[in-house]
């Protein structure tokens, strides 16, 4: 998860550096970053099926291996087909290894599923953070390209610790289950779960994606500024995080949940009545904190109740809560254009209305 983070954030970390050395416009930028998701999407679709029949060693394996050579392209590829190529196999590992790391957890945690996967989450936070700061502090003794190779062998390192561990056997010794994953289909409480993470994920997407540009427009305030805010809105989250892996391991689930959206109701307020820079900061802190249980929480529920099953069970909500990620993101720069920014906070109050009516019918269902 650590390497996930360090990955998701890394391409747009050295953009400028790529721009320059392959001479990209902003149109030719955008369809380079778009493979990113587009392989992360594939990673987090294919884990699944293939980690209940095969187990999880060899494909944490092999994801890892696909982002050394994703971090070594983006820092010495020579031509922009090898780039993109790079890219692809770069986001195909780190979705793979987001999903299979969480429903690794799940399987391996006999009680306290959520808590243990809060944890889980606060080592994305870290690596989120981290790679900036890296870059930050190297840039004026590095080149990216040496830096971003370096942290690259990581991936190479995990894959080495990967030999040396055992893992649980393979849940389904028959086939590759995605037949059985296509049934699941048919599961109300997966659907729910799954809208509701569509709901998550694509409310995470809209803060990470477009704060700075509200910030900016709102507050009139610097680019390094509104990216410091952004940061503390990680680091919002990672706190909120250790918490629930910690001191709030014995609180139920309603009542985190209960938390997180009334964190998200002062968070989303505070952000759309601001005036000023420490206000603005304030309310995403709060953003980040009310985040921070959503994931967490309804990964639990599924590694409950799709034990037998979970690998292929997390591959289908992640890629549903991905692929709702990626649309709305889209349609958020359809409103920002259309009738202004300020609607970030708009479409944020939408999501939130449709995480809380999923989360009381989910709840209900499984009769919590």
């Amino acid at each position: 998860m650590l390497l996930f983070g360090i990955g998701l954030i890394t391409l747009g970390s050295v953009a400028a550096g790529l721009q320059e050395k392959f001479h990209l416009n902003k149109i030719s930028s955008g369809a380079l970053f778009s493979l990113l998701p587009i392989g992360i999407l594939a990673g987090s679709l294919l884990f699944g099926p293939f980690c209940d029949r095969y187990g999880y060693k060899v494909f944490l394996l092999l994801s890892c291996i696909c982002m050394f050579v994703g971090f070594q392209g983006i820092a010495h590829a020579s031509s922009l087909t090898t780039l993109q190529a790079c890219i692809l196999l770069f986001g195909f590992g780190g979705g793979a290894l987001n999903g299979a790391t969480n429903a690794l957890v799940a399987d391996i945690s006999s009680e306290n599923k959520g808590a243990n996967l809060s944890l889980l989450g606060v080592f994305f936070a870290i690596g989120a953070l981290g790679m900036p700061v890296v870059l930050a502090i190297l840039e004026k003794q590095y080149t990216f390209s040496a830096i971003v190779s370096s942290v690259g062998y990581l991936a190479l390192l995990a894959a080495v610790l990967f030999v040396f561990i055992q893992f649980p056997q393979p849940k389904q010794l028959q086939e590759i289950p995605f037949g059985k994953g296509l049934k699941l289909l048919t599961d109300r409480v997966l659907i729910l779960i799954s809208l509701f993470l569509l709901c998550q994920s694509s409310f995470e997407g809209i803060i990470n994606n477009w704060t700075t540009l509200y910030l900016l427009d709102k507050l009139s305030v610097s680019g390094s500024s509104a990216l410091y805010a952004l940061s503390l809105y990680v680091v919002g989250m990672a706190v909120m995080r250790l918490l629930i892996g910690g001191v709030m391991r014995s609180v139920s689930s309603q009542k985190i949940l209960l938390l997180s959206f009334l964190l998200l109701l002062l968070g989303c307020t505070i952000l759309q009545v601001a005036d000023s820079y420490a206000l603005a900061v304030c309310g995403l802190i709060l953003l980040g904190a009310g985040l921070a249980a959503g994931f967490p929480v309804m990964l639990g529920f599924v590694g409950n109740r799709y034990a037998h099953l979970s690998g292929t069970a997390f591959s289908l909500v992640l890629t549903i809560a991905l692929t709702g990620n990626m649309g709305l993101n889209y349609f958020m720069g359809f409103i920002a254009e259309t009738f202004g920014i300020q609607h970030l906070t708009t479409t944020a109050f939408v999501l939130l209305s449709g995480m809380t009516i999923l989360s009381f019918a989910i709840l209900k269902k499984i009769r919590y």
